[in-house]
């Protein structure tokens, strides 16, 4: 069985991880970001979408240094990828008055 511990520490560190990944990924995927909000729902989510992927796939990698740098670039991944298929969809285009 897998622990899985929920503190406030680990909660900051997803919400931070996942606003940098969205922060980046949004740029790169779209060329704009999506706002403060924005940016972490599509961060967070991503690093969901990349870790069931890397799993799915069975990709395993770790960069040296602290586990955060993997769980940045798995973030990363993973929101650029949802972005790219919301971006084929519609959405994320910035609508000009």
């Amino acid at each position: 069985m897998i622990e899985i511990r929920l503190d406030v520490d680990t909660i900051l560190i997803w919400i931070l991880v996942g606003l940098l990944a969205g922060a980046l990924a949004s740029r790169v995927a779209l060329g704009h970001g999506l706002g403060l909000l924005g940016d972490l729902i599509a961060g967070v989510l991503g690093a969901f979408i990349g870790g069931i992927l890397a799993q799915v796939f069975r990709i395993n990698f770790a960069i040296s240094g602290h586990p955060i740098i993997t769980a940045m670039v798995v973030a990363f991944v993973g929101a650029v990828i949802l972005l790219f298929i919301l971006r084929m969809l519609g959405f994320g285009r910035r609508h000009e008055a």
